[in-house]
């Protein structure tokens, strides 16, 4: 078994194809995985890398491939969808489970994991791109400056770039569906944008509104801060539209409106060009508050997101291929610590 080698499922996707062409720079030699034949011979053939067809509902096939590498890189969703049947595997061949979410109900059926995977000797981490390693670095970091951190608030934005099919796909999975925030240590139905400001994210002042971003299950695992909320950057006049969501929000859901949402989304690229990754930047900004008032408060300019994911996901595949690791449940800055985004190249990070 060569300790480089892994296997990165989903690698005909957007992201899935950024990892593998960003895996040789960290020595890794990903076995590239998914159920588009003819992508992956493409993908294949272009990087010198070999392939493997596998559904996930194949699991003969599916643990035989697991049984080959000590760990999985899982790209490929909507993740509420496919990250069960991934994970079921890996405790069944004992290989670490790595993927890319940014899904509340994912992290936290994750979590009921484990007990299992620590039976079998092995690390779940969901998370491990943009999704949440920037935003759950960010969370520790507050919450060691402020032990007794009772409130917290995360806030991101992209200064270019574009989704990839594979996040507009999620979204569009979800459409209709509200918000959600943590308060008293529970997870708490809300309206999409509910909540509403400016942040000075340093590159610029932007307006931010709450929406269910992944923190609010792993900041609570990585920091047992009890009260948290998440934010994304979006213009006032977006903000000021979805007050009016919750009249329709009933067709939102349906399968139709999903449908559509998502003929609409494969017309479209199928994430942002070199280019545009390279001129992008996002932008990550926290917030800590205790019962007295004091606050603490902290934001980081990174590479574009789709970037960010596959630095991140590669540095941490290579920590574990190496040995480092936690088995059972783990979160990125649970496991490897507030300076995780700190290894990742282009991250800057400031105290406010």
């Amino acid at each position: 078994m060569q300790t480089n080698s892994f296997l990165l499922y989903g690698a005909n996707g957007y992201t899935g194809q950024l990892i593998a062409r960003m895996a040789l720079g960290y020595g890794l030699q990903p076995i590239l995985a998914g159920r588009n034949e003819a992508a992956l011979k493409s993908l294949s053939e272009s990087l010198h890398l070999p392939y493997k067809v596998i559904d996930l509902s194949d699991t003969e096939a599916l643990q035989a491939a697991l049984r080959e590498v000590p760990v999985v890189l899982h790209s490929a969703g909507p993740f509420q969808h496919t990250s069960k049947k991934m994970i079921k595997a890996c405790l069944a061949t004992g290989t670490h489970y790595l993927d890319i979410t940014g899904e509340i109900s994912v992290f936290e059926q994750a979590k009921k994991f484990d007990y299992a995977a620590k039976e079998k000797g092995i690390m779940i981490m969901p998370g491990v791109g943009f999704d949440v390693v920037p935003t759950d670095c960010t969370a520790l970091y507050l919450k060691q400056q402020l032990p007794d951190a009772t409130h917290l608030k995360l806030a991101f934005a992209m200064v270019g770039g574009q989704l990839s099919h594979g996040t507009a796909t999620t979204m569009a999975e979800n459409l209709g569906e509200g918000g959600v925030a943590r308060e008293n240590g529970e997870i708490i139905k809300k309206p999409l944008g509910h909540k509403g400001f400016f942040v000075d994210f340093g590159l610029k002042k932007l307006f931010v509104m709450s929406i269910p971003w992944g923190d609010i299950s792993t900041a609570y695992s990585t920091t047992g801060i009890p009260n948290i909320e998440t934010y994304t950057g979006t213009s006032p006049k977006t903000y000021k539209m979805l007050k009016w969501q919750w009249l329709f929000n009933w067709f939102l859901r349906t399968s139709f409106a999903r449908n559509q949402a998502k003929k609409k989304i494969k017309n479209k690229p199928a994430g942002p060009s070199d280019e545009m990754r390279a001129k992008a930047v996002s932008l990550v900004w926290g917030e800590a508050t205790n019962e007295a008032g004091a606050k603490v408060a902290v934001r980081l300019q990174c590479p574009e997101g789709y970037t960010l994911t596959a630095l991140s996901s590669l540095i941490i595949t290579k920590k574990v291929l190496e040995g480092n690791y936690t088995t059972g449940y783990q979160t990125p800055a649970g496991c490897y610590g507030a300076d995780l985004v700190m290894e990742i190249p282009g991250v800057k990070r400031e105290a406010v």
